[in-house]
């Protein structure tokens, strides 16, 4: 779920300017092996549009079908030790963190169905997991988005 909101989060608006980690190569390439990846561009082409889309369903602006071709050519595979039986994934290795970002939302949406939300400052483009007992969170950080909206309803109220 990290990777996911990470992903999700790595094309922020800082000081009114966007800033998107894959953009540059370099940057790319460090953001991937971070997460687990080799940097490669076509692993960074993926991660891109794995984050677009995954915007888009997050934000309800497309149906969770639109992930569909990032999991082609994915595959389960069982895998029997002495802990048990366990699936392990299969897939191009170009695609390990795209497909392991769609795998992270399913199960985000599988365990913690509707707390992956967008912030619900407008201005801010970031997202949020919602772990709290109410399911009320609305903010990617209280201390900055919640804090602003504060203060422009504060304003809103004594003017």
């Amino acid at each position: 779920m990290d990777t996911l909101l990470d992903l999700l989060n790595s094309r922020p608006v800082v000081n009114g300017e966007e800033q998107d980690a894959l953009r540059d190569p370099a940057d790319g390439r460090r953001w991937a092996r971070e997460h687990g990846g080799d940097g490669s561009l076509a692993e960074l082409a993926l991660l891109r549009e794995a984050r677009d889309l995954l915007r888009d369903v997050v934000r309800g602006d497309s149906p969770p079908s639109a992930l569909s071709p990032l999991l082609e050519g994915v595959h389960q595979v069982p895998e029997i030790s002495s802990d048990g039986l366990r699936w392990s994934v299969r897939t191009p290795p170009h695609a390990r963190p795209a497909v392991e970002a769609v795998l992270g939302w399913a199960a985000t949406e599988e365990q913690l169905p509707g707390r992956l939300r967008p912030c619900a400052n407008d201005a801010c483009r970031l997202f949020l997991i919602d772990r709290s007992r109410a399911n009320r969170a609305r903010w990617c950080s209280m201390a900055v988005c919640g804090n602003r909206e504060k203060a422009r309803r504060h304003y809103e109220r004594t003017r």
